[in-house]
Parts: structure tokens; sequence; C-alpha cells
């Protein structure tokens, strides 16, 4: 597994691959009434779509926190046990539209961002799924490492209904969280 540079560069690669892409999955619509004050903080990935950028890593986690110039700063960390090392990304978000919709363009690489889509929220912000700019990149998230299965169950059917693979999902292990 590559170190934190050869992961910030995998991340800037995982941008241009898509193409700086911004969008959203086809059929996909970001959360409304978002309210990013409540959005802040850490996050726990339960489940995802594999990518070579996160390939192996385990008790995956996000935070996020504000920027002073009004973005949104972006911390995503997570165990490579075959290093025994932690590998940790810093980036950066901006709102893709207003402040009310839960999309974002995120770049953890130079003036490459790719697409940050909040399709699914819980009322209590405790729960999260999260796509990027297509049906290829999907994430899972929780405020703690775990959830119930009747949760998990309801977030993958409702990824499905997105039109995603949900069979191709991994379960993210926080055993040492």
């Amino acid at each position: 597994m590559p170190d934190m540079a050869d992961l910030k560069g995998l991340l800037g690669s995982l941008a241009s691959a898509m193409g700086g892409e911004t969008g959203m999955p086809t059929g996909c619509q970001a959360v409304e009434g978002f309210e990013l004050s409540r959005y802040l903080g850490l996050w726990y990935e339960i489940a995802r779509l594999d990518h070579s950028f996160e390939k192996g890593l385990e008790q995956v986690t996000a935070h996020y926190a504000m920027r002073d110039d009004g973005g949104v700063a972006v911390t995503n960390r997570g165990f490579n046990p075959d290093d025994n090392e932690w590998d940790e990304a810093e980036g950066k978000a901006f709102f893709e539209e207003d402040s009310g919709t839960g999309r974002f363009r995120v770049s953890f690489f130079g003036p490459f961002y790719a697409g940050y889509n909040i399709l699914w929220l819980d009322e209590d912000y405790r729960h999260a799924i999260v796509a990027g700019p297509n049906h290829g990149f999907l994430w899972l998230l929780a405020r703690s490492p775990s959830m119930t299965p009747e949760m998990y169950e309801h977030m993958i059917n409702l990824a499905r209904q997105n039109g995603f693979d949900t069979r191709a999902l991994m379960s993210v292990s926080h055993d040492h969280a």
C-alpha cells in the first residue's frame, strides 16, 4: 500500500481520472435543506465501493471542519494493516450549488476537483449515503464505527434504488477503532 505522499497522488489521480468531474450520478439527487454545521465533525466509513486509493484500508474516517475561506477542510484517514501505518489525506471542499444542497466539489490535489454528493441523511445527521460524480463511487457513513443491521439494510436499499451495485459494496473493518 502506498505511503501518505502516494495516497495524495492517488487521490489526485482519482480526480483526474474522473476528469475533474463534479457531477451527480444519473438519476440521483442531493439532499435539500442541508445544514453544514450539523454535518461537520467525524464520520466513520461503514461500507464503500472499493477503489485503488482506499485499497486495503481499514478504520477509515472522514473529518470535516470549517475553513477560514468558507470552504470545508477534509481529513480522510485509514489504517493500512500491511504497512502497520495510518494513511492520511487532507483536502478542501466547496459547495457546488447553494449551501442548502448537499453537493460539494472536493480536492485532495491541486486544481483537480471531484464530486461529493450527499444523497441521503437521516434527520439526526447520524447516517449518510455519499456518492461521487457517477455510480462507481459510493460510501455509507455513520457517526459511530457500527450501525444496526436494520439501518444498514435501509441504506443499502436506498443506494440500490439510486442505481448503485450494492453487491459490490465492501464492509470497512473498525475492529481496532
